[in-house]
């Protein structure tokens, strides 16, 4: 009886880790993707001719939202990207 409840209890402890993780792997994924959507319609819309180079991905995807904005504004003040 012991041994069952005590399974029971690490399972419990398991499934709620596995959902705390995924649900911060779900909240970067979103990030990520908002951020090349932003710089994409920024480059779109403002004509900033932004080129799609590995380090400009990588920045919004490890960045984000604020990611797509920093290379934005870097373009904007000093033509960099």
């Amino acid at each position: 009886m012991l041994a069952e409840l005590l399974i029971l209890f690490a399972m419990i402890v398991i499934v709620y880790l596995l959902f705390r993780v995924f649900k911060s792997v779900i909240y970067l994924i979103i990030n990520s993707v908002l951020g090349l959507i932003i710089l994409f319609v920024a480059n779109l819309v403002l004509g900033l001719d932004i080129a799609y180079s590995w380090l400009v991905i990588l920045i919004c995807a490890i960045g984000g939202i604020i990611g797509a904005v920093i290379v934005i504004i870097l373009q904007l003040l000093t033509g960099l990207f």
